[in-house]
């Protein structure tokens, strides 16, 4: 009776030791597999954040792209020169502004400024002076196409000029911290055969960079 009850026993022991054996196996596979599914998570949680950053520079080198197609090439340029020449810090357009016929009032070969050019300019200074900031202004003038080129590029330059002086002596924004340049008749911005569209090309535009 004896070897029954120990085969008994031995098998008792057997089924026993397997059962402790195989539960401590199973544990560490389920924490080998949680550990997975965490580091799986957070890389996914990863490569989404590294999606959206993707996502945002993209939009943003596509804003900058649509900004600088929106501008026009004379203030491209002026933001160009204004960099090459150390005039601007940041090198950041803050805005341009046109004066056309209508707002200024250049007449036919007139560089002076009417009453209601000084009226214009006048509330362009105060944004300035509102604004306080250490600001660098390019002044450009532009023509109709009547009339030779190289008188053109002097009668441009006389109204940017005109307007350079009436800024400095009436609103006492400082000289060096103003450039003028002429286009003359280069840039029209209509069609300068209809005689309207000629007015609108005698013009004034102001580039102001931080």
């Amino acid at each position: 009776m004896e070897k029954p009850i120990f085969a008994v026993a031995a098998v008792a022991a057997f089924i026993w030791f397997g059962l402790t054996g195989c539960a401590p196996q199973n544990y560490v596979q389920e924490q080998i597999a949680q550990a997975l599914d965490t580091k799986i998570n957070e890389t996914q949680k990863q490569v989404e954040a590294n999606q959206m950053e993707i996502a945002k520079l993209k939009e943003a080198a596509s804003d900058q792209n649509d900004l600088v197609h929106k501008l026009s090439s004379t203030t491209v340029e002026a933001l160009e020169r204004a960099e090459e020449a150390g005039k601007v810090a940041k090198g950041k357009l803050l805005y341009d502004m046109t004066f056309t016929d209508e707002a200024v009032h250049f007449g036919f070969d007139k560089s002076d400024l009417s009453k209601e050019a000084k009226a214009a300019l006048g509330g362009f200074a105060a944004s300035l002076k509102t604004e306080n900031k250490n600001i660098y202004i390019e002044i450009q003038g532009h023509t109709d196409y009547i009339g030779t080129e190289e008188y053109n590029v002097m009668l441009g330059l006389a109204r940017a000029e005109a307007v350079r002086r009436y800024l400095h002596k009436q609103h006492a924004i400082p000289l060096h911290r103003m450039h003028t340049i002429s286009y003359g008749e280069s840039k029209p911005v209509a069609d300068n055969s209809i005689r309207s569209n000629r007015a609108m090309n005698r013009r004034v535009e102001i580039v102001v960079m931080e």
